[in-house]
């Protein structure tokens, strides 16, 4: 009897000391409401909603190394005498998209940094443009910057990259437009002064297995223009590609010859290597003086691409110069790219 009233007194002792702890209990305290970020579906993959507005906001970019090799110096210095200079870039774009009555509104800036070395670095802004139906305002690159999708044809302008305002009509399979360019740090004749303007028109698009572009500037202060007409056709295991331009004079437009074909044939060996040999040919090659030079040229080419894992890039590329009298030259690099 004494043991049994000692487990019920010590099980009545317990309940009580159970019941003045629960009445003196700290209650945590809700947590304020975390407005979380939001997936923005309505214009792709990657987007996502500004917090507290309706805007959709995408971030996205690459890092680069690369390493040319050449008879010539390749990193724009001609005081480097040096056949080999490895550099580096990181690249970061921010695209804003948001709807209103007439259609979406697009902002894009896009950021660049170029390391030769620790000391030898850059910053600039590579593109930044506003886009509402159709119409586009700012600095971009023009139809000029396209071309085929090795590394030995050269058939676009010196400079592709102007403060510009363009319409352009598109759809899935089609796109038309034109546009007035500043070509300020362009090309221009000995009487002329860097201010030039430009007016440009592009149309292109895609029929089955066949794509198209055409591409026409006139560079108003140098009274001269260019014309290039593109193409690639899937034929066999890969694309043939097949491209010519004309220009009247040198201008801002195209400065490398009175007239050029190329063409190249990218082999998709397998599904993450593509092998891209090709070729071009100048006829009156480069500038002399205000006009283009009697002599002609050819270059030949092979470019490999390789994607090692999703995102990450491989790049070789070699080219053989042989330019009318004048020395032929060898040049090349090998890149390897990070995207996200």
């Amino acid at each position: 009897m004494n043991i049994k009233s000692l487990l019920l007194g010590s099980a009545a002792a317990l309940a009580v000391v159970s019941g003045a702890q629960a009445a003196d209990a700290i209650v945590a305290a809700e947590p304020e409401p975390v407005e979380y970020v939001r997936v923005c579906d309505a214009y792709g993959t990657g987007y996502f909603y500004i917090p507290g507005t309706e805007t959709c906001l995408k971030i996205n970019g690459y890092i680069r190394f690369q390493v040319d090799v050449g008879d010539q110096p390749l990193n724009g210095s001609l005081s480097n005498d040096s056949d080999w200079d490895a550099r580096t870039r990181g690249q970061v774009q921010f695209t804003a998209k948001s709807d209103t009555e007439y259609g979406p509104l697009t902002g894009v800036i896009v950021m660049q940094f170029n390391a030769d070395n620790a000391s030898d670095q850059s910053a600039k802004l590579d593109s930044a443009y506003l886009d509402i139906a159709g119409f586009r305002a700012g600095l971009f690159y023009s139809w000029w910057d396209d071309g085929l999708s090795g590394e030995t044809d050269d058939i676009g302008s010196p400079v592709t990259l102007h403060n510009s305002i363009r319409y352009q009509y598109e759809t899935d399979a089609f796109y038309a437009g034109i546009s007035v360019d500043e070509l300020e740090d362009g090309f221009y004749k000995s009487d002329e002064e860097p201010n030039n303007v430009g007016v440009a028109v592009g149309l292109g698009g895609k029929a089955g297995a066949f794509s198209y572009q055409i591409t026409a500037g006139y560079d108003v202060d140098n009274e001269e223009g260019a014309v290039r007409a593109m193409g690639t056709v899937d034929i066999g295991p890969g694309t043939l590609g097949l491209a010519a331009v004309y220009a009247s004079g040198p201008s801002s437009y195209y400065t490398k010859a009175e007239w050029a074909i190329a063409a190249e044939y990218a082999i998709k060996a397998t599904d993450k290597l593509k092998i891209t040999p090709g070729v071009q040919y100048y006829s009156n090659y480069y500038v002399a003086g205000d006009d283009f030079s009697d002599d002609d040229a050819w270059k030949v080419g092979l470019t490999v691409d390789y994607q090692i894992v999703d995102n990450f890039y491989a790049k070789a590329s070699v080219q053989y110069l042989d330019p009318e009298n004048d020395d032929d030259s060898t040049a090349g690099y090998f890149r390897l790219q990070r995207s996200f």
